[in-house]
């Protein structure tokens, strides 16, 4: 195995955990919208009802944005694996075809604003 697949290769499998994250990321949201619903069930506030609203609209923004990304790492998943049996490429010419750097931003991006949504919502959970 030469280097360029052997890098390729790491590429296909640190793509394989990304999507294995977000699975478990979907798991947490279903957790966090059954537990907003059960938190507006037992409360008489208005104000977090109100902001119960809001963590289920940032709830489902986020499944939105995670099944897109998913989607997209699949496809990219499987790029890398017809790549990784090409004799003649480059790992630039490959980071390139599946776009990474834009992609990788994308999820770091999403990793960020999800544990920033988790940790306010785990604070309101906590305060009532």
């Amino acid at each position: 195995m030469n280097l360029t697949m052997a890098s390729v290769m790491h590429l296909h499998l640190k793509y394989r955990l990304w999507i294995a994250e977000m699975n478990a990321d979907i798991n947490v949201l279903r957790i966090f919208n059954d537990y907003a619903h059960w938190l507006k069930t037992y409360s008489s506030n208005k104000d977090v009802e109100e902001r119960l609203r809001l963590y289920e609209q940032h709830f489902s923004e986020l499944r939105k944005d995670l099944d897109v990304l998913r989607h997209e790492m699949h496809i990219t998943k499987m790029k890398l694996a017809a790549l990784s049996k090409k004799e003649d490429i480059s790992l630039q010419e490959v980071k390139d075809d599946i776009k990474h750097q834009a992609c990788k931003e994308r999820y770091e991006a999403f990793r960020e604003k999800f544990a920033a949504i988790k940790k306010e919502f785990k604070k309101l959970g906590a305060g009532i």
